[in-house]
């Protein structure tokens, strides 16, 4: 498994003493510098005074839950990535945290291959400010002149894919909820639902995907949302 970047701290806050050590040994094998807390209380203290720079966060935890924890930090206007843990099948859950401002989420129990490399791909990605041009399989998404290429010939977009694109091209590989996607998209003030969402969604999919029924870019999370994932 490939090593980190030296110095990346991540702090990891879970209740589960078992679990804590289980994750803090292959974090620490991967590269890490951890930091563990086993309680939402400590957690916050310790992302406060010293800003990891990502989290690991599961939900359920004692004196301050991870809803919060993760409201406090967005709050303080610390943008570090936060990766939620939460129980199987609490989609509802799972949407609260997203839209309280964690970036994605491992329903347990977990690949811990998987939660790395997901935690590296938050690493990767953020704090790289979107490039102007961005590479789409055969697909140039050009910022600049608000447009959408292949092979040079323009492939056109409403107001609205276009807005969708940029807002997924923008926050690759993190779990997006409807209701975000409404907020940025459309605006708060505009009256809109999850089928709106879809639909724009499946039209941005029949003009960027080489198969919309097999999408390799715009991947649907059941009863959550979408994540947008760009090639390595």
């Amino acid at each position: 498994m490939s090593q980190v970047s030296a110095n990346q701290r991540v702090l990891i806050v879970e209740d589960d003493a078992t679990l804590l050590r289980g994750l803090s040994d292959n974090f620490t094998s991967a590269g890490f510098d951890v930091q563990t807390a086993t309680d939402g209380e400590a957690g916050i203290a310790y992302v406060l005074a010293e800003p990891p720079d990502l989290v690991v966060l599961d939900i359920m935890l004692p004196r301050i839950n991870g809803y919060d924890l993760c409201r406090r930090v967005r709050q303080a206007k610390l943008e570090m990535p936060i990766l939620m843990l939460t129980a199987k099948g609490q989609e509802e859950d799972i949407v609260r945290g997203l839209e309280l401002g964690a970036d994605d989420y491992m329903t347990k129990p977990f690949s811990i291959r998987e939660l790395l490399a997901r935690v590296k791909t938050l690493l990767r990605r953020h704090g790289n400010e979107m490039a102007e041009r961005i590479v789409i399989g055969d697909l140039i998404f050009d910022r600049t002149s608000h447009n959408l290429t292949r092979d040079g010939h323009e492939i056109p977009l409403t107001s609205k894919e276009y807005a969708l694109l940029e807002y997924f091209a923008s926050r690759p590989h993190r779990a997006l909820t409807r209701g975000d996607i409404i907020n940025h998209v459309w605006g708060r003030s505009i009256i809109v639902n999850g089928r709106s969402v879809d639909r724009c969604v499946a039209t941005l999919r029949s003009k960027i995907e080489p198969t919309p029924s097999q999408p390799q870019f715009i991947h649907t999370i059941r009863d959550v949302g979408y994540r947008f994932g760009l090639p390595e």
